[in-house]
């Protein structure tokens, strides 16, 4: 599968979301306290994201 979320611990122990793309990272998420945190906004993107709008601010 060319892409994929990561849960990761940054230096100060709180959990991150990474999104990759071909190994590439589209982006990093704010640090969470807990694991559960970060897992339950990963299935938030998953639900929400395919209908998100995009706002052009160019």
């Amino acid at each position: 599968m060319p892409h994929k979320f990561e849960v990761y611990k940054d230096k100060k122990g709180e959990f991150r979301i990474r999104f990759k793309y071909n190994s590439e990272v589209m982006f990093s998420s704010e640090g969470y306290i807990s694991k559960s945190s970060a897992m339950s906004a990963i299935e938030s993107f998953k639900k929400n994201g395919p209908g998100a709008a995009i706002e052009d601010n160019s």
